[in-house]
């Protein structure tokens, strides 16, 4: 199959679909999804999305707050276009049809997350994601000049000349295809599948980065991996996230007594920033030897359930009562901070080809992302990128990074060939606690991993290309976790516990180096 546009979006989550709203008036446009909206990481985000809307509120507090969470590495001119653009971005959104929770008088209704000085966090119930996905899906289907594909895997970009010019993808039938396009945007979202414990979806498997770097983007920040502290654990089911939202909301982390525990670790308590709360959950496990939990027993029973119905029936559905029951919570990977390099209008390094969402690193985020800045990250940075793909071609003006080439593993001996997988060598030696020798030892056997597939030339099949990808993107993020001598953010060495700011204080990229 081969197909012409003006523009292919690689991606259904908020930064595609928020770019496909006003793609679709300046051309034609193919849309290519590995599965329907729902499925994609905005269709499970529960909390809400932050915008400083409230009487209350402002983008310099909101700024504050992000670059506070960010621990020194977010980029000011970055977050300064997230907090401005956001209400604006926002209000569209709600004059489009998105149904956010209301107070009596009409105002949009907001939460307060953690590391928010404010509550500022709009939400519809616990489904805020696929409300927003829905609204913009609305906005474009009926438009009559969007192609989508859904069930279309996205394998490689089409270069001539060093300029991207489309996207090669499987289809659903398992056929190879070719789209032709002036301009890529690259949203396709996170790899949190890459860790063995995760609260992403199956399709989270980092395909576009790894597209996007063996084509010769510039990548950077992979280091910085959040790990979501509240994840539903329970043994031999999926892991589940419980949303920030419930701390908001008053729950509380507590350990096998009954004791609440943040205080010992953050004054800002169970409302800390995810690394420390995630860091905390990992330091009150290990001082108790036993579990750590989140309770809402203290709270209404209606009112937990009135607002968040969907968490409650996932809890019902492993024999647990959100309203009154102790649940066990561990952190899992969440969400990457780093990403493919842009500036602020979505260019990359790669001429034609744009990138926004999670695959993309603006810089907003710094070491640790800021609760509920997620979606509108992708919603704020979609639309920036949609307007400079309807406009004249530019060079990307991408943020200053010390450019850095693969550390050294060292000589590490062959492992067995049924050695652990990629998933389980990045949760054990890239996970929440890093040191310099596990890394190293994980980096040799998931380098080597990716090294064989992409020896092999391109995938001819779905299931290789995902697993190229997890393999690619692994050993990307132990490359930048090896390289980084600190503790920052979502970076954490106990060979390296203390934050440098003298040295360190830096974004470090890589890039493929062409031949």
């Amino acid at each position: 199959m081969r197909l012409d546009a003006d523009f292919v979006v690689i991606g259904g989550g908020i930064a595609g679909l928020r770019a496909l709203a006003d793609l679709v008036d300046a051309g034609s446009v193919v849309l290519l999804t590995k599965a329907g909206p729902a499925e994609s990481n905005t269709g499970y985000a529960q909390g809400g999305i932050a915008a400083a809307i409230g009487g209350d509120d402002s983008p310099e507090l909101h700024a504050a707050d992000t670059a506070a969470a960010g621990a020194g590495l977010c980029d000011a001119p970055s977050v300064d276009v997230l907090v401005r653009d956001g209400p604006r971005y926002v209000h569209e959104l709600m004059a489009w049809g998105c149904r956010f929770d209301r107070e009596a008088d009409g105002r949009p209704s907001l939460a307060r997350e953690g590391a928010h000085s404010v509550a500022r966090v709009l939400h519809a119930r616990d489904a805020t994601g696929r409300e927003i996905a829905r609204t913009l899906w609305d906005r474009s289907r009926d438009k009559g000049r969007v192609r989508l594909l859904h069930g279309a895997l996205a394998i490689a970009l089409l270069m001539e000349d060093g300029v991207c010019r489309g996207v090669r993808f499987l289809g659903a039938d398992g056929r190879e295809g070719i789209v032709r396009a002036r301009a890529a945007l690259m949203a396709t979202g996170g790899a949190g599948r890459v860790f063995r414990e995760t609260t992403n979806p199956p399709i989270a498997t980092g395909d576009g980065l790894a597209m996007a770097f063996r084509a010769g983007a510039r990548v950077s920040d992979l280091e910085f991996v959040q790990f979501h502290p509240t994840v539903l654990t329970i043994p031999g089911a999926p892991r589940f996230l419980l949303s920030e939202a419930l701390r908001g909301e008053g729950a509380r982390l507590v350990n096998d007594a009954g004791e609440p525990f943040m205080a010992r670790y953050d004054p800002r308590g169970d409302l800390a920033a995810r690394d420390v709360v995630a860091s905390a959950i990992v330091h009150e496990q290990q001082r108790t030897g036993g579990g750590t939990y989140l309770s809402l027993a203290h709270l209404p029973p209606a009112r937990v359930r009135d607002r968040f119905p969907m968490i409650a029936e996932i809890c019902a559905q492993g024999g647990l009562d959100l309203a009154r029951d102790p649940l066990p919570v561990s952190p899992a990977a969440h969400y990457v901070c780093g990403g493919i390099d842009t500036d602020l209008d979505g260019r990359t390094s790669i001429p034609g080809l744009f990138a926004a969402g999670e695959v993309a690193c603006t810089r907003v985020h710094g070491a640790n992302r800021l609760a509920s800045n997620s979606l509108l990250e992708g919603l704020v940075f979609g639309a920036r990128a949609s307007r400079a793909m309807r406009g004249p071609a530019e060079d990307a003006r991408l943020p200053g990074a010390v450019i850095a080439g693969p550390p050294d593993a060292g000589n590490r001996h062959e492992e067995p060939r049924e050695g652990p997988t990629v998933p389980d060598l990045l949760w054990t030696c890239g996970g929440l606690t890093r040191d310099g020798d596990g890394l190293r030892r994980g980096l040799a056997a998931v380098q080597r991993i990716s090294e064989r597939l992409e020896d092999a030339g391109p995938p001819a099949g779905a299931d290789r290309a995902r697993e190229a990808a997890v393999a690619l993107v692994g050993t990307l993020i132990l490359r930048a976790a090896l390289r980084r001598e600190e503790s920052r953010g979502g970076h954490r060495r106990s060979d390296f516990p203390e934050r440098d700011d003298i040295h360190w204080q830096v974004h470090v990229a890589e890039e493929r180096r062409m031949s």
